[in-house]
């Protein structure tokens, strides 16, 4: 028996003299030490002949069944016969429990892993093994190490993006009344937008600065291996590859022009409503019932939705009259890009370009010449989108996941440990395939 029980244990260095039966329905598990090795003095390595007495400890393990195991070690304490060693005696261990430790070496390493790998907060990890918040957090450093230590694998697509750290606080002036932003903080993220390698690092803010402060820590192979950065149309972002990362192009996908029209679309809606009711928009409007159906796409409307929007909305007036440009300027972008997408001959893009470029042009709305300015400036980005097909989906993919360890969080305090969680969580594909891969 006692065989049997120590290999379901499976703690080597332990061996099972007996078990008891508890009150409760659990089981108490009395243990003795099984390891020759453990007579050996922690700090000369002499073996020790002489006992010096008995000590028993109650070391806790992972959970067993619904009513768990409680262990009882009964080791001994031995005299250390080598005369110039400082340690006089000691007690016995072995690896999965060394000397004055509480809790098995793989306990406190499932801890760590609970967090680290199945994405489990500290709070839910230390109540279901029954530990407390600090026993786990110390686990979590520890297995994290690994993943932070780890070099970055080789990357050919670096997406880059941003994502809100907490919520920005505002103020407001006593004297004048008006709110001002005290605090808006953000992190940003670099991710292998191509392969399986996940987070690769985050560092607090946005600008020039803190993008460069980063990919300076990066080894000089590594950043010349990029060939393409995957951005949304942030300037900031832009200056810093160009000057980092001179031998990658930038890519901003489709998907991000497309959103810049909506926004140039609702930003004309807001604007005519506020000059000509006013007011900001009621749902008793036209034009805010219709605020979702304008940004939807043509050919997802029946040609008797698009009529009755259409009608109604011209009959308010000028507010009509204002949208209808700014909505036809977003078709035609969205036009110009499916057939860029489609591989039709450049020739054939540039026209339908110079269409939309002129369409708005010719508008005396300035959010819509502003969206035919922004458009042209990003349109090499866009075109290496266009040949290439790389985006930063995954980084949007992944801020999703940073959001919603936060959220289950209910927060973090300290930034840095937000993006330790945040990486580890993220990279757990990764660590599996090189684990396979090993294997």
């Amino acid at each position: 028996m006692p065989n049997d029980t120590t290999l379901l244990l499976d703690l080597d260095g332990v061996s099972v003299v007996r078990v008891e039966l508890l009150a409760d329905g659990g089981r108490r598990v009395h243990l003795v030490t099984a390891d020759e090795a453990a007579r050996a003095c922690p700090a000369c390595g002499v073996f020790a002949t002489r006992v010096k007495g008995s000590a028993t400890t109650r070391p806790r393990d992972l959970p067993y069944g619904e009513n768990g195991l409680e262990f009882r070690w009964h080791k001994r304490r031995w005299f250390c016969r080598e005369p110039t060693c400082p340690r006089r005696s000691f007690t016995e261990q072995v690896p999965q429990i060394p000397a004055r430790a509480r809790i098995t070496t793989r306990l406190r390493t499932w801890a760590g892993r609970r967090v680290r790998d199945a994405g489990s907060t500290v709070i839910q990890a230390a109540r279901d093994l029954r530990l407390s918040w600090p026993t786990v957090m110390d686990a979590f450093h520890a297995q994290a190490r690994e993943v932070a230590e780890a070099p970055l694998p080789k990357v050919r697509v670096l997406g880059t993006d941003e994502t809100r750290r907490g919520q920005p606080r505002w103020e407001q002036d006593p004297t004048t009344g008006k709110w001002h932003l005290v605090r808006d903080r953000w992190h940003t993220g670099f991710v292998d937008a191509l392969g399986t390698g996940g987070l690769l690092g985050q560092i607090e803010g946005r600008t020039v600065a803190d993008v460069l402060t980063w990919l300076a820590t990066t080894p000089l192979t590594w950043r010349k291996s990029i060939k393409y950065v995957a951005i949304d149309m942030s300037t900031t972002y832009r200056a810093a590859v160009r000057i980092a990362l001179p031998q990658a192009t930038v890519v901003v996908d489709h998907s991000h022009a497309v959103q810049l029209a909506n926004k140039m679309l609702s930003m004309v809606r807001r604007r005519t409503t506020t000059e000509i009711r006013d007011r900001r928009g009621r749902a008793t409007d036209p034009e805010w019932r219709a605020r979702r159906r304008l940004l939807r796409n043509r050919e997802d409307l029946t040609d008797e939705q698009s009529t009755t929007m259409w009608n109604t909305l011209l009959g308010e007036g000028k507010i009509g009259q204002q949208l209808l440009p700014a909505w036809i300027a977003k078709e035609n972008l969205r036009n110009l890009l499916a057939l860029a997408r489609t591989g039709a001959d450049r020739h054939q893009v540039g026209h339908v370009r110079w269409k939309f470029l002129t369409w708005c042009a010719d508008s005396d709305i300035p959010e819509v010449r502003q969206l035919a300015i922004t458009v042209d400036r990003w349109w090499p980005e866009i075109e290496a989108f266009i040949d290439t097909g790389y985006s930063n989906a995954k980084s949007e993919g992944i801020n999703r996941v940073i959001k919603l360890v936060a959220r289950n969080a209910f927060g973090f305090r300290n930034a840095d440990s937000q993006r330790l969680r945040t990486r580890c969580v993220t990279t757990r594909q990764a660590r599996g395939h090189l684990r396979t891969a090993q294997l």
